[in-house]
């Protein structure tokens, strides 16, 4: 990483040491309030900030034009993934971006640090007085109402017009997150199915065995160590061995019920192992990688409370702390998310997507699961008579996961799906997602932005997923439980592809677009929410399924492997 002093060093060399004297452009603003929140009042003069700073990044453009020459079947360059030097010289930004930064905060008395690999993000510390002055800012209390959370947030702030091209954001700013919700845990006192009787079906409950017959997936274990699977922990939500152990036990007697996950840790994340405080999401997603991808290595990434970003909750910091590892997971899923897109800015969303095309260009395939609220996006948002919120993420360099039921596999309700406002549709998708509009006609016109990035785009079971929770037994329901499901399934091709010499997926998007046949095509389900019956789900993608659930001998094939 940059440090301080080269920062200062190129401003000293570049830039004479005159002040900035010019005016000020607003950067971000929001028009109003966000429903659900409640201005309380102006914050504390002396209360500290810790702001973070995203600079213009050298060649993002070059970035991407890379990263689709990797990514992109038929393509000359197919699997050649960046190296982590090849990103950052890419990301980095411009001699004069860091000068001309540089010398306005040290003309301002602040002091900086840099918090990413490429030093494209800074951070710094000043009371909410001095951020007032330097941003041209009203930095006030926010309170969620409904939870009585309190944030400290500003409605628009501005920079010198001349730092706008060195510029792209300040965070936290103008966005209003809502505390998260967390999966709901059914205990029950019923036998789970043997693995065998699971391996018949999967009609009523969900296990690694009934997926191995679902999916054909492979039941050996993986063998090249080099491969691993990430699992994103958020919210002091920790991962019990204890509990993957009568887990295994339970559904996969086939393996030693010692097999174990290691930890990685982001803004101080820990991963306590006294079994109450295990998290339902956090056992989920590591009995799912662990229990699933047979003999894949899995780490799980303990995001902790000292969030160095503050508005987004360590859904940065974790991506960067992976884009500065040598050798970071092969595949990351994440079951977490925010109620809707619109709850970050969409300049602080556009920013995280740059990363997140940062590390899937390294040759890791990036997972997210859609949510829960069908084209509601999470269960409680309100949206009745209204255009349907689009949920979080909605990158087009993350893979999105929505949720099946039952077997034979239907959409389930829970599925969220629909059209982003803040990515258009990407080339990968456009004749799949122009064929489902023309398909459902006028029919929710006006309610979804037809030229926005289309989600899910693969999905896997989601309902009745039967896991261990502080030795008791239960099933959960959501996106969280297809997002892990998938990502194994990306983690035993891997181990395939790695066995035979051949690069690792990477970034999935466009590979899996162009391989529709890979997939068990779901047309029935729909998504209901905000006072409808949802997107149906139809042959071919759909905002419910997407392209389908994974049918493994098939994806195989379609990864060259013989």
């Amino acid at each position: 990483m940059l440090g301080v002093a080269s920062f200062v060093a190129i401003a000293l060399t570049l830039v004479s040491a005159k002040p900035l004297a010019d005016s000020l452009v607003v950067l971000e603003r929001r028009d109003a309030v966000p429903q659900g929140f409640a201005q309380s009042g102006a914050a504390p003069a002396e209360q500290v900030l810790n702001l973070k700073v995203n600079l213009v990044q050298n060649d993002l453009a070059g970035l991407e034009n890379a990263l689709y020459e990797a990514s992109t079947p038929g393509s000359a360059k197919y699997g050649q993934w960046l190296s982590k030097d090849e990103v950052a010289a890419f990301a980095r930004p411009s001699d004069e971006t860091t000068a001309a930064v540089s010398q306005w905060l040290s003309e301002n008395d602040i002091e900086f640090k840099t918090v990413s690999d490429a030093g494209d993000w800074i951070s710094l510390s000043v009371p909410v007085a001095k951020a007032n002055e330097l941003l041209n800012a009203d930095f006030s209390v926010f309170t969620h109402i409904e939870s009585g959370k309190d944030s400290i947030r500003t409605l628009e702030y501005s920079i010198p017009a001349s730092l706008q091209s060195h510029i792209k954001l300040f965070t936290p700013t103008t966005s209003f997150v809502a505390p998260r919700q967390k999966l709901q845990f059914k205990k029950t006192n019923t036998l789970v199915p043997t693995p065998a009787a699971a391996a018949a079906g999967c009609s009523s409950t969900i296990t690694p065995t009934c997926l191995q017959s679902l999916y054909q997936l492979p039941t050996k274990a993986a063998t090249n160590k080099t491969g691993s699977i990430g699992v994103a922990g958020f919210d002091d939500q920790f991962a019990n061995q204890a509990d993957l152990t009568q887990f295994l036990k339970a559904q996969r007697t086939d393996i030693a019920s010692t097999t174990a996950f290691t930890l990685t840790s982001v803004d101080g994340g820990t991963n306590s192992q006294t079994r109450s405080q295990a998290g339902v999401e956090a056992n989920l997603d590591i009995q799912y990688t662990v229990g699933l991808a047979t003999g894949v290595p899995v780490t799980f990434v303990s995001v902790g409370e000292n969030t160095k970003d503050g508005a987004d909750e360590g859904f940065l910091d974790i991506i960067n702390a992976l884009i500065a590892e040598t050798a970071p997971p092969q595949v990351l899923t994440t079951s977490y998310g925010f109620d809707t897109e619109a709850s970050l800015s969409k300049a602080l969303t556009i920013a995280m997507c740059n990363q997140y095309m940062q590390l899937t260009s390294r040759g890791v395939s990036i997972l997210f699961a859609t949510g829960d609220g069908g084209v509601a996006s999470t269960p409680g948002v309100s949206c009745s008579g209204k255009a349907f919120p689009p949920t979080f993420p909605t990158c087009p360099f993350a893979t999105l996961v929505g949720a099946t039921s039952g077997s034979p596999e239907i959409g389930a309700d829970l599925s969220a799906g629909g059209f982003s406002n803040y990515f258009p549709t990407q080339t990968w998708q456009a004749s799949a997602t122009s064929a489902y509009i023309a398909s459902i006609g006028t029919e929710y016109a006006g309610k979804y932005n037809t030229s926005g990035r289309g989600y899910p785009d693969v999905s896997a079971s989601g309902e009745n997923v039967w896991i261990v929770q502080d030795a008791s037994t239960g099933l959960v329901d959501g996106t969280s439980c297809s997002s892990p499901i998938f990502a194994s399934v990306i983690g035993l091709l891997n181990d395939e592809l790695l066995n035979a010499g051949k690069p690792v997926l990477g970034f999935l998007n466009p590979w899996l677009y162009a391989n529709p046949q890979a997939f068990n095509d779901i047309t029935s389900g729909s998504n209901p929410g905000c006072g409808t019956t949802g997107f149906p789900a139809k042959a071919g993608w759909d905002p419910v399924t997407g392209l389908g659930s994974p049918n493994y001998p098939k994806l195989r094939t379609a990864a060259g492997l013989v």
